[in-house]
C-alpha cells in the first residue's frame, strides 16, 4: 500500500486522537489560533513550539498534520525520537509538502548532516511558500546549534512556550477528551482517574478508550466503582 501524505514508508503515522478539538487550550490560546490558521493564505510560515515532557507538543504537531490532510494538503510528521538515527534523506524535497512537522528537534542538534539538511530544508520551504512546524524541549536560543545559519533561521518564526496545565486545567482537559468521545465524565470520576492513572495525557487517552469500550459493553455509567472494576485498579 502506498503511504499517505502524512505517513512515512518507515511506518510512522499519526495518532487518531491527536486533534485540536480535544486539546485543552489552557494558557495557550494564541498558539492554538496560529496552528488553526497556519495553512491559510495569511498563516505564519514557521511556528516553533517548545516545552517540557507531557505538555502536548507532539499532540499538536500531529493534530496540525490531521488538519492538513482533511484540507487536502500534503503533510509529513517527523518524530526524531524514532527517525533521528537515520540519515536526513526525508528532508531532501520538503517543497513537495504543504506542511512539514518536525518533532523533538533537540535530538539531532549538533549533528552536522542533520543541521545542514535542516538549514537547506528550511530555505526550500520558505522559498516555495510552504509551512514548517517544529517542536523541541527548549527555546531555539537555548539549543546548542553548531551551524550559525541554522541557529539564525530557527529564530525567524513565531516561538511559543507550551505551558503545562495546572490541576484544575488537567481536570478540564480530561473531561474535554471524554466529551469528544461522547462520554460523560463526572468531576469526582475525573479526579479519581487523574489521581490513580498515568501522568501523560496520551496514556490517559488510552485509559478513556478502555473505559469507553467497557461502559458501552456493560451499558454502565462512569462511576468510581465501575472505573476500578474496568481498569483493575
Amino acid at each position: 500500500m502506498t503511504p499517505g501524505p502524512s505517513q512515512l514508508p518507515l511506518g510512522v503515522g499519526l495518532r487518531d486522537d491527536a486533534t485540536l478539538a480535544n486539546f485543552y487550550t489552557g494558557a495557550n490560546p494564541s498558539l492554538i489560533a496560529n496552528l488553526e490558521n497556519q495553512l491559510g493564505p495569511d498563516g505564519e510560515p514557521f511556528l516553533y513550539l517548545w516545552g517540557g515532557e507531557g505538555v502536548g507538543c507532539s499532540h499538536l504537531l500531529q493534530a496540525a498534520c490531521h488538519r492538513a490532510d482533511a484540507a487536502g494538503k500534503r503533510a509529513l510528521y517527523l518524530p526524531l525520537e524514532m527517525l533521528g538515527h537515520f540519515p536526513p534523506a526525508m528532508l531532501e524535497e520538503p517543497e513537495r509538502l504543504d506542511l512539514l512537522a518536525i518533532d523533538d528537534l533537540q535530538l539531532v542538534v549538533g549533528r552536522k548532516r542533520w543541521e545542514e539538511a535542516l538549514f537547506h530544508g528550511f530555505n526550500r520551504l520558505r522559498d516555495s511558500g510552504k509551512r514548517l512546524l517544529i517542536a523541541a524541549d527548549r527555546s531555539p536560543r537555548q539549543l546548542d546549534v553548531k551551524l550559525p545559519d541554522l541557529a539564525s533561521r530557527l529564530t525567524w518564526g513565531m516561538v511559543f512556550h507550551v505551558h503545562p496545565l495546572d490541576d484544575a486545567q488537567r481536570l478540564g482537559a480530561l473531561q474535554l477528551r471524554a466529551k469528544v468521545r461522547g462520554m460523560q465524565l463526572p468531576d469526582e470520576v475525573a479526579r479519581y482517574i487523574l489521581h490513580r492513572g498515568p501522568r501523560q495525557f496520551d496514556q490517559l487517552s488510552e485509559v478513556l478508550g478502555t473505559l469507553d469500550r467497557e461502559s458501552l459493553s456493560a451499558k454502565r455509567k462512569l462511576t468510581i466503582p465501575f472505573v476500578k472494576q474496568a481498569l483493575g485498579w
